[in-house]
């Protein structure tokens, strides 16, 4: 394990107070008593509550006032009311960086303690993906629009069920804490009834079901299921999320649509006819890209989207991990700043299977 070097802005900060105080020992001895530099002493433990802890601060304070009794006397000040104004001066300062330093300490460790709990909750709720699945071997991308989040309103999982590989991807109607409850809800129904319900079609009911309950006002889930057996095909059930990639052994890129567009979950109730599940080709060899709208909808400078078929040959590497973090480069590229929205991409390789029989379900 090796040891971590500070980011070199804290070093220059660390040296600052030091810096400090040597510039103005130096400019008040060649200045003499008269300009009045003494005071500016009080930088030191100043410049230290910025920074460090307050032991360091007020070590700094020390040697600030030691150092304002030398130049005090060095230049004849205490025979007048300025060598003591200047010793309250730097005394004052180095209380008040005392007390910022352990406020600052204080705030530092919530801070800490509260990303603890954000990674535990990723892990709960967004947890890692399995490498192989059947037949399938999966890779996963999440970007956050929360500067500092960890999660988001996007959601992703693969469970090898008696039924096939069964994968969700879906994007909650906005943003923060109300939009992790949501994915929270989502993706805990679907990890039990991947396993319990029968078709594609049927789980799919069952979300609908458990959204519509769970989600108030007019919220959604866009979503887009998919179950991949044995048959060399994908099944979909699409509620009103992007169309999925395929990714062809010849280079081919094919985005298939659903037959008919349903409205996303938790809308079911407002008269409008369910999803119709549709079957796609795909073969050993070949590539499947689930992903949320804040992938294809990210724009450039000039404000064009993000031409994802376009750039489907970055997941050429055999590597599907290195494949997966080259396209989430070039989408950064693209976007030329700080991202918009969620954006979640999560990758299936179809390696097919081992002596003709499908994999043994992962639990």
């Amino acid at each position: 394990m090796t040891d971590r070097k500070p980011p070199p802005h804290r070093t220059l900060l660390s040296c600052t107070p030091a810096v400090v105080m040597a510039v103005v020992a130096v400019t008040d001895i060649l200045a003499g008593p008269g300009v009045g530099f003494l005071p500016l002493v009080s930088l030191g433990p100043a410049f230290a509550g910025l920074v460090g802890g307050w032991c360091r601060t007020a070590l700094y304070g020390l040697a600030a006032l030691v150092l304002c009794v030398a130049l005090g006397l060095y230049d004849g000040l205490f025979d007048e009311r300025r060598g003591y104004t200047a010793l309250a001066s730097v005394a004052g300062v180095t209380g008040v960086g005392v007390a910022a330093a352990v406020m600052r300490s204080n705030r530092e460790e919530e801070l800490a303690n509260v990303r603890s709990i954000a990674e535990v909750a990723q892990r709960v709720l967004l947890r890692p993906v399995p490498r192989t699945a059947g037949p399938l071997q999966a890779a996963v991308s999440y970007t956050s629009a929360v500067a500092e989040a960890r999660i988001g309103g996007d959601l992703y999982e693969v469970v090898s069920s008696p039924h096939g590989v069964r994968v969700i991807v879906g994007d909650v109607q906005g943003k923060g804490l109300a939009a992790v409850e949501t994915a929270a809800v989502v993706l805990s129904v679907f990890r039990e009834a991947a396993y319990d319900e029968g078709t594609l079609s049927e789980l799919g009911e069952r979300l609908e079901r458990s959204a519509a309950r769970e989600l108030e006002g007019e919220k959604f889930v866009t979503a887009v299921l998919a179950e991949i057996g044995t048959e060399h095909e994908a099944v979909f059930v699409n509620y009103g999320h992007p169309a999925p990639m395929i990714l062809r052994k010849d280079g081919t890129v094919d985005f298939p649509q659903p037959p008919a567009f349903a409205p996303p979950l938790g809308l079911g109730e407002y008269g409008s006819e369910g999803p119709k599940p549709y079957r796609v080709s795909f073969a050993p060899g070949e590539q499947l890209l689930l992903y949320t709208d804040g992938v294809t909808e990210a724009r450039d400078e000039e404000g064009r989207f993000y031409p994802l078929g376009e750039r489907a040959h970055l997941l050429k590497d055999p590597g599907a991990h290195r494949a997966l973090a080259a396209l989430r480069e070039d989408l950064a590229r693209h976007a030329a700043g700080p991202p918009h929205d969620d954006a979640a991409m999560l990758l299936l390789r179809y390696r097919g299977h081992e002596n003709g029989k499908p994999s043994p379900p992962r639990k």
